[in-house]
């Protein structure tokens, strides 16, 4: 089969590798489309895991063989793959941290070499554990392969939006327009909140509002405060989610948000930048600052009926779609996005 394999730093090769070796507890999930995430992006630019690997997560596709001892699946069924499932008993578990558990970030799917996730590939097999605890999610009829992959990228979105607590009739901002951003929007809306939008790109800040945003500006715009605090009747938004790891994003978010008001890191900065600031500013202020990363076992059931049901529009974020053995000028363009670039979905080319 044809796979993408990370060879290094910027070193992705497309190369024919064997199909994985199905064991009687796992299966096989012939890959449809997969979405390319920031994070895999991360992991393909900078120093962070060794080589070989397969990423790719955001996966969805038809089920291609199953082990002797699997029960409850098909051949020709077809899933939306998790590729991570906790433990579900440990202490991060039994406080619903079930990204920090350790079950959780060492077995995952793949398509060979060490496990990490294997979307960019034809194939991708899912292990015994993933497939017995919910890993693999039947997709309706009438649900194209290509919006069944958004049901990872939901779940990661909506942990963030539970854990930030809005609410009906709150003002949210959201920093940075891209396809997490403009996600935020979409969930923010059907969650009964009122989002407002900041981006860099004149096309984005339009998306936004196209998506559902009551506002959206510029981020360089030096009177965001202001506009802000007039939308807000002088209060200020009730939550933040710093979608783009920008400092300049922070201290808008600082200046922007309520008293009492919550600020949530979804965006991955460089571990190189550190923010000053005096504490007194949450203190008197009784600002939260939370961080959510990746995605929650506890929101994957509402993350599917979210995306099955079209409760939101997750067609409206797709851009760009590219052939496996393009992906290297996907994570290109994904870097230096045009004005009309949001999620790019990848497609693996069967060699019959």
């Amino acid at each position: 089969m044809k796979a993408q394999v990370f060879r290094g730093v910027n070193q992705l090769s497309y190369e024919d590798i064997p199909v994985p070796t199905v064991e009687p507890d796992e299966v096989l999930v012939q890959v449809r489309v997969v979405g390319l995430c920031q994070s895999d992006i991360k992991k393909i630019r900078y120093p962070l895991y060794e080589p070989p690997r397969i990423f790719g997560h955001e996966t969805a596709g038809t089920i291609a063989a199953i082990g002797n001892n699997v029960k409850g699946w098909q051949v020709g069924q077809r899933v939306a793959v998790m590729h991570h499932i906790p433990c579900m008993r440990c202490a991060y578990c039994l406080n619903d941290n079930f990204s920090m558990c350790d079950v959780y970030k060492n077995i995952s799917t793949t398509a060979g070499f060490n496990a990490s996730g294997g979307g960019f590939a034809d194939y991708v097999k899912v292990p015994g554990h993933i497939v017995e605890n919910g890993g693999l999610i039947p997709i309706p009829d009438n649900i194209s392969f290509e919006e069944a992959s958004f049901v990872e990228p939901t779940n990661c979105c909506l942990k963030a939006v539970r854990k930030a607590q809005i609410a009906p009739g709150q003002t949210v901002l959201v920093t940075g327009a891209g396809p997490i951003g403009l996600m935020f929007i979409m969930l923010v809306k059907y969650f009964g909140a009122k989002a407002i939008a900041t981006d860099l790109l004149p096309s984005r800040i339009d998306k936004a509002l196209s998506v559902g945003a009551e506002a959206a500006f510029d981020a360089r715009d030096p009177d965001l405060p202001a506009k802000i605090s007039a939308l807000t009747g002088g209060l200020g938004v009730d939550v933040t989610l710093l979608a783009v790891p920008s400092e300049k994003a922070f201290f808008q978010a600082l200046d922007s948000t309520r008293k009492g008001g919550k600020i949530l890191f979804f965006a991955e900065f460089p571990d190189e930048v550190e923010i000053p600031i005096n504490p007194n500013i949450l203190y008197r202020r009784e600002i939260d600052l939370i961080g959510s990363y990746s995605s929650s076992y506890r929101l994957q059931n509402l993350s599917a009926d979210i995306v099955f049901n079209q409760r939101i529009d997750v067609k409206a974020l797709i851009s760009d779609r590219y052939p496996l053995k393009d992906l290297s000028a996907a994570v290109e363009q994904a870097i230096a996005p045009t004005p009309d670039t949001y999620k790019i979905l990848i497609y693996p080319q069967k060699e019959d």
